[in-house]
């Protein structure tokens, strides 16, 4: 008797609150079928917590019952990971039985954000995830930061890597080694925003795979070491009109932003405390989240200065760069245990509050908060961001237009997840939540 031939699978996914990315894999050749129909997918799932275990209480128990929906547009395949089967990940959205959205999913609660945006204020938002990761429980070849040999150590996963993001379609720019140990990056070139979410989606499970055949394992978390470099996702943001044209920048201004566009940072800035429940949503991330650690701890926008939680990105014309079109304003308080469409959910809400209400640009601080005084900091509106989840999560709960962006029932499943994360690491040393987070991620 022949054994049998193996059957080439495709996993339609979702990334739920504790921005880990689950699905339900089926043949291949019954995509197509399944495009219309999906899945079986439950409420409760969204209460799963980086444990694998389900938020306590929850407002879904063990009632309900939803479809995951794949989105064909959505697929990301390659065959250069390494392993023994193509690498087929396809995003779906989580729909009600009649394929009406359903108002926990995160993808589905970015695309009506954006379709806001361009609906109320006719702008379309392109932005792009800059991902870091670090190579853990393997010791590599000494080597300087950033240099050519911190790459060629661990060839050949950088060319395969990148050869793997381009054959999925998510447009690979950038593979680097970074400042940190075993630290790498990857960036992406940019799309609008549930595309680059699901670039952001893809790019992580690319990267892990790879990583696992490479021997390498790939941690995204945002301490893998009390005392190491952190490991941010910064998400770059642009505006654009519905012709396509950018409308980010005016030169002329002072902080080098369109009307339009510091409208919106305004938002983001003003409403940022209570964002970083979204975007820097687990106990490590505050870890991360410290003065003079190349990473953001106040509400501040800044010229190009890496401390910043808003900077704007620098511009060029050397070889005729168009400013206009490359202009952007990187957001650096998040990081990849964040879900990346809530991230840039949240980003978005943010900016169309701050359109909405007429909000005007955001000044350029002049110099670091830590060397600024009180009264200058309150004339900026600059405010120190939470330095801790239970901060983070206060000030959402402190913030009545945040809160307001979520259905009741969806929110309470939010702040259960996270909960139930505090009460896992209650009583753990920060050494020992980074080993475990570490490992989750």
């Amino acid at each position: 008797m022949s054994a049998p031939q193996s059957v080439s699978l495709s996993t339609i996914v979702t990334t739920d609150f504790a921005a880990i990315t689950r699905g339900r894999a089926i043949a291949a050749d019954r995509l197509e079928a399944a495009a219309g129909s999906g899945v079986g997918w439950l409420p409760a799932n969204l209460a799963l917590t980086p444990f694998d275990s389900i938020a306590s209480p929850n407002p879904w128990g063990s009632f309900g019952d939803l479809r995951l929906a794949p989105d064909l547009s959505a697929r990301f395949r390659t065959t250069a990971t390494g392993a023994s089967s193509p690498f087929d990940l396809v995003v779906g959205d989580v729909v009600e039985l009649d394929g009406a959205p359903w108002r926990g999913c995160p993808r589905g609660l970015l695309r009506t954000a954006a379709d806001e945006l361009a609906e109320r204020h006719g702008l379309i938002l392109r932005m792009s995830f800059e991902q870091e990761f670090q190579a853990v429980d393997v010791d590599l070849p000494p080597a300087h930061a950033l240099s050519f040999g911190a790459l060629r150590r661990v060839d050949p996963f950088g060319p395969t890597l990148f050869a793997a993001l381009a054959e999925a379609g998510v447009e690979p720019e950038v593979v680097l080694p970074e400042f940190g140990r075993q630290q790498f990056e990857v960036t992406c070139a940019p799309a609008e925003p549930v595309r680059a979410a699901d670039r952001a989606v893809a790019i992580r499970e690319i990267v892990r795979e790879l990583g696992r055949n490479c021997g390498l394992r790939a941690s995204f978390a945002p301490k893998v070491a009390v005392d190491g470099v952190g490991n941010g996702v910064h998400i770059h943001l642009s505006l654009w009109d519905k012709a396509g044209r950018p409308v980010t920048r005016d030169a002329a201004a002072a902080n080098g932003l369109s009307a339009a566009a510091g409208a919106f940072f305004s938002g983001v800035l003003r409403h940022m405390p209570a964002l970083v429940a979204f975007t820097a949503p687990s106990p490590p991330s505050y870890l991360r989240l410290r003065p003079q650690s190349w990473s953001a701890a106040y509400t501040w926008l800044a010229d190009r200065d890496r401390e910043a939680a808003l900077r704007v990105c620098p511009t060029w014309t050397a070889g005729g760069g168009d400013p206009d079109r490359q202009f952007n304003v990187e957001y650096r308080a998040a990081d990849a245990t964040a879900n990346p469409y809530l991230a840039a959910w949240a980003l978005v809400r943010a900016g169309l509050a701050g359109l909405d209400a007429g909000l005007a640009p955001p000044p350029i601080a002049p110099r670091h908060p830590d060397g600024l005084s009180a009264a200058e900091r309150t004339a900026l509106g600059v405010v120190r961001l939470p330095e801790s989840l239970e901060d983070a999560l206060a000030a959402l709960d402190a913030d009545p237009i945040v809160r307001g962006w979520l259905a009741g029932d969806v929110l309470e499943t939010y702040v259960g997840v996270r909960r139930a994360e505090l009460a896992r690491v209650a009583g753990l040393s920060p050494a020992q939540v980074c080993d475990l987070y570490q490992g989750l991620y």
